[in-house]
């Protein structure tokens, strides 16, 4: 965590990342450019209560291993672990309140996507997540604008929220979908980096009988 010891403006960006895709790179590198960000965590979800643990899925270590791989050569972003650490269901408002305790002085940008804006008040504490983080919210070109804006409103009076609206490329990529594809013998080149695309190639994960 030295990394962020100095930073004032700091993104987090949070999934199972299994596997993670270009489109996490690419939100993570918009809400950098956007928002004048000094860094952006990576955290891995060690297990957060609203996945079920996945039969086609790759190990905690290899999604990390996955992660470490995919950043290693952006020195703005930084891999976060401790969740992957925590005994028990990983829940937002518990890594936003180690951070702030570990850096009060920094301001966090919570990096969300659209859906997870349309159940944000279904989070556990979503208001102490408000306290502690602005969300930064990437909307798809699928969504209707009227009814982003209108749930945007909607949270920021209901609990005081800061919302801001990241501009991003309308990537649809899913990593569900990529590891349907490897186990159908897809490739999944060029749909994640090189690094991580030899990673699973070498290590067998998600074809049936080789994780």
């Amino acid at each position: 965590m030295s990394q962020i010891a100095e930073s004032k403006k700091v993104g987090i960006m949070g999934g199972t990342f299994d596997p993670i895709h270009i489109g996490h790179l690419m939100l993570a590198e918009c809400a950098y450019q956007q928002f004048g960000l000094d860094t952006v965590l990576f955290l891995p979800s060690g297990n957060p209560p609203h996945k079920q643990q996945r039969r086609d899925g790759a190990t905690d270590r290899q999604r990390m291993e996955m992660v470490r791989l995919a950043i290693s050569d952006n020195d703005h972003f930084c891999l976060d672990a401790e969740e992957m650490e925590r005994d028990g269901f990983s829940y937002t408002k518990d890594t936003l309140i180690r951070l702030k305790n570990q850096h009060p002085s920094t301001e966090y940008f919570f990096i969300i996507g659209a859906d997870s804006l349309m159940s944000f008040d279904t989070w556990r504490e979503p208001e102490e997540i408000c306290r502690r983080c602005t969300l930064a919210v990437a909307v798809r070109d699928q969504l209707d604008r009227k009814i982003m804006q209108e749930r945007i409103r909607s949270l920021e009076e209901k609990f005081g929220a800061r919302i801001c609206v990241l501009k991003t490329p309308d990537v649809d990529i899913a990593s569900s979908r990529l590891r349907s594809w490897i186990r159908q013998g897809r490739s999944v080149r060029y749909y994640v980096p090189d690094t991580v695309f030899r990673y699973i190639e070498e290590s067998g994960i998600y074809r049936a009988g080789e994780s």
